[in-house]
């Protein structure tokens, strides 16, 4: 007897990207960690960033962090971080950064793409577990031929984290999760199953023709909210369509989040902002993952 099809996921909600300013005076698109919507546990925030690089050559000078992940996905041109202990690293199109923030971080990330290149890429913020947010700082920078793909009739997959038919990433969350990047031709169809309680969305960077992705269609520039209803993710397109998929166990824990601070309580919040003034937040070892 065959088992029975898994059932699919739909789109609950559409949340469209808000033109904003960060860093420099860089252009971004924020999605997630906007009014529309304040976060999706344990995502805290996503943005894209595609301008030319001399619009974006002022970057994202030196500034703190503490309590959550980040990982920056790059399509096009490149970027540079450093942070407090020395430490840096180039991410370039098609590559991942992956910065645990943990006790403390002050860094900074800027384009070294140059005139008109274009600077394209996506940095997506992830909450960390009470146990884990004092923990030590660490990074994992993978270029592109560091990320393995899935490749299916008319479709690929860039595993960055977690697992899509049977291809695991290199990017070790402290949380189960996963981050893809999923790339669909004329006539390509995709699935993914995971846990029904994870909380899921996805965010459309490209597509043309006739599609659709959970149920809808699919809008460029928006993420896309999934429901719980079911455990299968499903998309199909007859032109192109392109998406970052994320999904992950949501952490329940109570958010406080301000500016580059997301802790549990609003004390922690204050002893984060007394530990950077008095040059007590940075810890004094970060960790580069191999």
């Amino acid at each position: 007897m065959a088992a029975a099809k898994a059932t699919p996921r739909l789109v609950k909600a559409f949340v469209p990207g808000q033109k904003m300013m960060e860093g420099g005076g860089v252009p971004v698109y924020r999605t997630i960690g906007t009014s529309a919507m304040r976060n999706l546990d344990p995502f805290l925030m996503l943005d894209e960033f595609k301008s030319p690089s001399k619009d974006a050559s002022m970057g994202f000078p030196d500034h703190p962090h503490r309590g959550f992940e980040t990982c920056t996905i790059m399509l096009k041109g490149s970027v540079e971080h450093r942070d407090h202990g020395g430490n840096k690293g180039l991410v370039g199109p098609g590559g991942i950064q992956f910065m645990s923030a943990g006790r403390g971080i002050v860094h900074s990330e800027f384009p070294k793409s140059k005139g008109d290149d274009m600077l394209w890429g996506f940095q997506l913020w992830i909450n960390l577990p009470r146990k884990d947010k004092m923990c030590t700082p660490r990074y994992q920078d993978y270029e592109a031929d560091k990320i393995p793909i899935f490749s299916g009739e008319s479709h690929s997959v860039r595993v960055f984290s977690g697992e899509h038919s049977g291809v695991k990433g290199p990017v070790a969350l402290k949380i189960p999760g996963f981050l893809l990047d999923v790339r669909l031709e004329a006539g390509g169809s995709f699935s993914h199953d995971f846990p029904e309680h994870w909380n899921s969305f996805a965010y459309v960077y490209d597509a043309e023709g006739n599609g659709t992705l959970a149920g809808a269609p699919p809008r460029v520039r928006e993420s896309h909210i999934f429901d719980h209803k079911g455990s299968l993710l499903e998309a199909s397109t007859e032109g192109t369509l392109k998406f970052l998929l994320f999904g992950a166990e949501p952490i329940k824990e109570p958010i406080v989040q301000y500016g580059p601070f997301v802790m549990n309580t609003e004390e922690e919040i204050q002893q984060a902002f007394m530990d950077f003034r008095t040059g007590k937040l940075q810890a004094s070892e970060v960790e580069m993952m191999k």
